[in-house]
């Protein structure tokens, strides 16, 4: 047997990546995921970056969006149709729910577009195509901190203490999230094959908006449709939010758990539904 070479030492396994059918299981692709961590960071900072440049405002849309739609829903939904906001003052009420909402929404719409959207990363180089939607969903929190500060400076105004609900806050977060991406799994999949997707999308957050409460309080929603109503994934972050940071009574356990079960299915589904159509997004695109 010769020895090994200079050549040999440094091309050894250790700097070789099998890739095979047999590994094409969740547990190895959270594990590439990992691998290719630096990559997400750096989509998420070129996400952020992009968003902004050659913007006269910048960042101050992520302000701007949720406060001039708190201010028309205020005129139009609380001074003239007086919707009930819990005895809390309605702009208040109004903007716990625009800012996850607003969150979710970009999200939404960034994630249903990663894949079509980076065309030419998918057909010309390898890497775990579910960093796409992971780095467009993610780096919407950066405007969400933004906002949100905003939200506590409202809180101050109104001099309205939060409660303890707030250490649950990074729960809702993480739930706003998941449910994102679950549908954002789901859509960006289809939008591959389906470019009707793409149209749909911004529809479909319009829709989605009104029949979420946060425009109102789920309260009007008569008890007998409230489990049907609490199918909608949003419901549960938004109760969540309104409780952790104005110290309301806790939603219903009910509605709840049942809202958090639609958004797990939803994420498990759309996992599972991105990575069984991944391997024809090259054709296709």
């Amino acid at each position: 047997m010769t020895p090994p070479t200079a050549h040999d030492e440094q091309f050894d396994r250790a700097h070789l990546t099998e890739i095979s059918a047999s590994g094409n299981t969740l547990r190895a692709e959270l594990r590439e995921l990992w691998a290719y961590r630096d990559l997400l960071v750096l989509l998420i900072q070129r996400d952020v970056s992009i968003r902004y440049k050659q913007s006269a405002v910048g960042i101050g849309w992520a302000i701007l969006q949720p406060l001039l739609t708190t201010l028309i829903f205020t005129v139009v939904f609380g001074n003239f149709a007086k919707l009930p906001s819990e005895g809390y003052p309605y702009a208040l009420y109004t903007m716990c729910a625009l800012v996850p909402w607003t969150f979710f929404a970009r999200a939404l719409t960034g994630a249903s577009g990663s894949i079509v959207g980076s065309a030419n990363m998918v057909t010309k180089v390898y890497f775990p195509r579910l960093v796409l939607p992971i780095s467009k969903t993610v780096s919407g929190l950066v405007d969400f901190a933004v906002a949100f500060v905003m939200l506590i400076v409202l809180l101050a105004i109104y001099r309205v203490t939060p409660s303890l609900g707030l250490l649950m806050l990074p729960v809702f977060i993480l739930l706003a999230l998941a449910t994102a991406l679950g549908i954002g799994l789901w859509l960006t999949a289809l939008n591959v094959k389906y470019r009707d997707i793409g149209l749909l999308v911004p529809f479909l957050t319009q829709i989605w908006m009104y029949v979420s409460p946060i425009a109102y309080s789920s309260q009007i929603v008569p008890q007998k449709y409230l489990w049907l109503y609490s199918l909608n994934p949003i419901y549960g972050v938004v109760e969540g939010f309104r409780w952790a940071l104005l110290g309301k009574a806790a939603p219903a356990m009910s509605p709840l758990a049942l809202s958090c079960g639609v958004v797990i299915l939803m994420l498990m589904s759309g996992i599972w539904f991105f990575r069984r159509t991944e391997r024809e997004f090259a054709d296709n695109i």
